[in-house]
């Protein structure tokens, strides 16, 4: 089943200072996949200024733009329309079996293709002290290991805005129990890695109406290597496989790659600055029903509801395809 989406990412940058010059980097546009596919979008600015587009070093779509005048304030607005597969992720993956999966993991030359997504990162680093929370079954296949980590991380963690920064150390992350969807995908990242699973940080945005829990600006996820089988999603956030709900704009070692706004800022005096985010993820039904996200997180009964039917359906996937 195909899903028409409209997604809709509006920031704002205020300034205390008047702004002199200044060079921005947006990574907030949609790749095109084998899952997913661009209609059109569109990218303004309140000033008006033309913008580049480029490629950066992992294939992701890159807007670039600068100003040179004095201004107090600049707002930024994407508008994008895709089309995104709605299928049983479970389908895609091809059976495996275990000995020959550990082995090839184990090969020379598929740790050097891969060695960018092997190598930990200063915010992927499994401290020592933490290597034996989750171990690798080599008994069983790769994705059973993938699934299990998934479901291991979403039960170590509780979910919880305002505790972590984009800068948290992996230490304070496991210390804490606590965090938001960049948290978990860096723990989950540097596990698969620490147990020589290719692991990439995915950026993009969640259907969030479903009852799902994500960031408020950008969701992340994670996209593992599996041998016999290639790159496949799976969200700790929400112990669930990546799939309708997830659409995909960027992948690299961590946040850092996939920060969805970049600046390099130059003020005419001292001063404090803000910026505001607003995203809005919808099908086109849901648009022109009216039904417009306003972006407050909560857990109230009915998205438990729904994040419950969405986990029943999931699993019924995953029993289709062992039968």
């Amino acid at each position: 089943m195909a899903l028409k989406y409209q997604i809709i990412y509006h920031s704002k940058n205020t300034y205390e200072s008047p702004l002199k010059e200044a060079l921005w980097q947006f990574l907030i546009i949609p790749e095109n996949n084998e899952s997913q596919s661009i209609h059109q979008y569109t990218f303004e600015n309140s000033e008006a200024v033309p913008y580049q587009e480029s490629v950066d070093g992992f294939g992701n779509k890159t807007l670039k733009l600068r100003v040179k005048k004095p201004i107090h304030s600049i707002e930024f607005t994407a508008r994008i329309e895709l089309v995104k597969e709605d299928q049983n992720p479970f389908a895609a993956v091809k059976p495996t079996d275990p000995t020959a999966d550990f082995k090839a993991l184990d090969q020379l030359v598929f740790k050097v293709d891969h060695e960018s997504f092997l190598t930990p990162t200063e915010l992927t680093t499994i401290p020592k002290q933490f290597q034996e929370l989750f171990k690798m079954d080599r008994s069983t296949t790769v994705f059973q290991n993938l699934l299990e980590l998934t479901k291991w991380s979403f039960n170590y963690f509780t979910f919880k805005t305002e505790v972590t920064t984009t800068e948290s150390t992996i230490t304070e992350i496991l210390t804490k129990k606590q965090g938001v969807c960049q948290d978990f995908t860096h723990v989950f990242c540097g596990m698969a890695r620490l147990n020589g699973i290719p692991a990439r940080y995915v950026s993009g945005y969640l259907h969030q109406d479903n009852g799902l829990v994500g960031d408020l600006q950008m969701h992340a996820w994670v996209e593992c290597f599996i041998p016999g089988n290639g790159w496949i999603g799976f969200d700790p956030t929400n112990n669930l496989m990546a799939a309708g709900n997830h659409i995909k704009v960027t992948h690299g070692r961590d946040y850092k790659d996939c920060a969805p706004i970049k600046g390099v800022v130059y003020l005419s005096g001292n001063g404090s600055n803000e910026t505001t985010y607003t995203v809005r993820v919808k099908t086109v039904e849901e648009f022109a029903a009216g039904r417009i996200f306003n972006k407050i997180q909560t857990q109230s009964q009915e998205q438990n509801y729904k994040q419950d039917q969405i986990l029943m359906k999931q699993m019924q996937w995953q029993q289709q395809q062992q039968q």
